[in-house]
């Protein structure tokens, strides 16, 4: 199974659900949800399966897209009231006047970086990652070609974060090639690229299907603090329904703490919201325990690393100039929440 089977498998098992069309209860907010296919992404769908957004009267109707920035795009239109992805493109949209705001993380550290097997030969124990790619260089004449999601994304920022000021690797013995999420998983199976930044169930995918693909470096060694996926509403859904939102953020906590506690119990809820009978349900409890999972809920956590991820973009030339924070982050709900559990 490649990642563009997963996503359009899982978009056509929400299509043939109650929750993607009307939203399935009568009463309660509607809550119309946008998000991308990854293991991040698991607490929302923990909480939706065991029945407390329910509980809470959040009647939510899910939607799945490929990027972040497309579904900035539905935010701006008005077409979904919450928003979980990743944080990158958010400090950007407020910048453009879309009223959005980040009422709670549900992961971080989850980008990693993986080699094929013709890179990761070289690999070996060590050998520094720059000393690495100046092997494979020398051995094949070619810079290895890194695959990563475009400039300005968290994936593209942490993977050039990792080479320039953590591996220090010389210029000449990389090549970053930005694609799609999709495009990335198959170019690393089909060893059309030597490495590339992915995420759960992504990682477990690629490495079940081809062992010889190695993790080099994980989340918090691409990027300090890596932030991650997060949940964030329009300011209108904030306005109406506080409450909602409050109840969403409360079962968000729980529901990453059964996920710690019992991912046996968690992944069925998970497997059914990204794609069930494409994806093995061993494998998405393999990727709720993987080392790219790492599942925070706290929207404090992440502040200072995405101030600092977006500065690093303006170095990098990917924005043009750092970007207010203010009134992006309304750390209140959690706040309340770990106070009543």
């Amino acid at each position: 199974m490649d990642r563009r089977q997963f996503l359009l498998a899982g978009s056509s098992l929400l299509a043939s659900t109650p929750l993607a069309g009307a939203a399935w209860a009568q009463s309660g907010v509607a809550a119309r949800v946008g998000y991308i296919p990854v293991i991040g992404t698991a607490p929302v769908f923990v909480a939706n399966g065991e029945g407390w957004l329910k509980e809470a009267g959040i009647n939510a109707a899910f939607t799945v897209f490929e990027s972040g920035p497309n579904m900035i795009q539905a935010l701006a239109s008005g077409t979904i009231d919450l928003y979980v992805a990743g944080i990158a493109p958010l400090a950007v949209a407020r910048s453009r006047g879309v009223d959005i705001r980040v009422v709670a993380a549900t992961a971080i550290a989850e980008n990693v970086f993986v080699a094929a097997p013709a890179l990761a030969r070289y690999f070996t124990p060590g050998t520094a990652p720059a000393a690495a790619f100046k092997a494979h260089k020398a051995a094949t004449g070619k810079a290895a070609r890194l695959a990563t999601q475009p400039a300005g994304s968290v994936p593209n920022t942490t993977l050039q974060y990792w080479l320039w000021e953590v591996a220090k690797a010389d210029k000449a013995d990389v090549e970053v090639v930005p694609m799609g999420i999709d495009a990335t998983q198959q170019a690393v199976l089909a060893a059309a690229v030597e490495g590339a930044i992915v995420r759960e169930p992504a990682l477990s995918i690629i490495q079940t299907r081809n062992p010889g693909i190695k993790l080099i470096a994980g989340g918090e060694e691409l990027f300090p603090g890596q932030p991650g996926t997060v949940v964030a509403a329009s300011g209108d859904f904030i306005t109406k329904n506080p409450d909602a939102v409050q109840k969403l953020v409360t079962s968000l906590v729980r529901a990453a703490a059964l996920i710690a506690k019992d991912p046996d119990k968690a992944a069925p809820h998970v497997g059914a919201a990204l794609g069930k009978g494409i994806v093995d349900p061993a494998l998405i409890r393999q990727a709720l325990t993987s080392p790219a999972s790492k599942f925070q809920i706290d929207p404090r956590v992440i502040i200072e690393p995405s101030r600092a991820m977006q500065a690093y973009q303006v170095k990098l030339g990917s924005l043009e100039k750092e970007l207010p924070f203010d009134g992006l982050f309304e750390t209140q709900y959690y706040e309340r929440a770990i106070k009543t559990l």
